[in-house]
């Protein structure tokens, strides 16, 4: 016999393994049945052996399900057999439709809860070493989906482009062409510019330019989706950054070094 009929939530975070909550951990142990995205580690899976895995991801153009297919698994499995979970990559409302999955739950009469998760837009820039706000530098940051529902370039990169602040973009590789654009018309073409593949993961592949020259980096670097973009004077910190990065790294390397001598 199971409990109510319940639907939670999970942001899974940006693809490293590590940074999930604890909170999220403790909620996959107790699923019946997780349904999971495209875009989160499957390492993750692996905490809950007890649940049924069904994957229900969307990568562009290649819709294993659509949302309203999704939407109906929830309320059939929650009724079928208790505790479902739904498993995002990143933070589940930002840009995860995570509040459409929550709504539609209720209005079926299930039991719904929400735990966050650390959001790529931070995350992912963070780990190459950009800080998003900086004194001096930067006072703010937007973070922007490239492509709307309607599978057109979001009117938010056009008011983006003419502040000072930084500018994160998801989902914008598709766009990346139209985004350079807007930025040029606005005087930015020599804005710093950051793109990060496989953010967090041992996959991960970045490149660096500027607005004027990001289109042929990208090229020669064959970077593609899932990426984020990062525009902005901070982009500027990401080399010394990721020197103080390797510096620590090395570090520590010698002093595991050092006390395995010593042992």
């Amino acid at each position: 016999m199971y409990n109510s009929p319940k639907l939670t939530v999970v942001g899974a975070g940006p693809g490293d393994p590590e940074l999930i909550t604890l909170k999220a951990l403790n909620t996959l142990k107790s699923a019946s049945v997780i349904l999971y995205d495209a875009l989160i580690n499957r390492d993750l899976l692996e905490y809950a052996p007890q649940a049924e895995h069904i994957f229900v991801g969307k990568r562009k153009d290649k819709h294993r399900f659509s949302q309203d297919e999704i939407n109906e698994l929830i309320v059939k499995y929650a009724l079928e057999r208790g505790h479902v979970v739904r498993l995002k990559g990143g933070d589940p409302f930002i840009f995860g439709r995570g509040s459409e999955e929550i709504n539609y739950a209720r209005k079926n009469g299930l039991e719904t809860a929400v735990v966050s998760g650390i959001t790529s837009s931070i995350a992912v820039p963070a780990n190459a070493g950009i800080p998003l706000t900086q004194r001096g530098t930067s006072e703010s940051f937007w973070v922007i989906t490239g492509t709307t529902s309607q599978k057109n370039l979001s009117n938010d990169v056009r008011l983006a482009a003419q502040s000072t602040a930084t500018v994160v973009i998801l989902m914008g590789m598709g766009k990346l062409k139209e985004i350079v654009e807007v930025f040029k018309g606005f005087g930015k073409q020599d804005v710093p510019v950051g793109i990060i593949q496989n953010g967090t993961t041992v996959n991960e592949r970045s490149g660096f330019g500027t607005i004027e020259s990001i289109e042929k980096v990208v090229s020669e670097k064959q970077l593609g989706a899932p990426a984020i973009i990062v525009i902005g004077e901070v982009v500027n910190e990401a080399n010394a950054l990721q020197k103080v990065f390797q510096d620590v790294k090395s570090i520590s390397k010698q002093s595991n070094f050092i006390n395995a001598g010593a042992a």
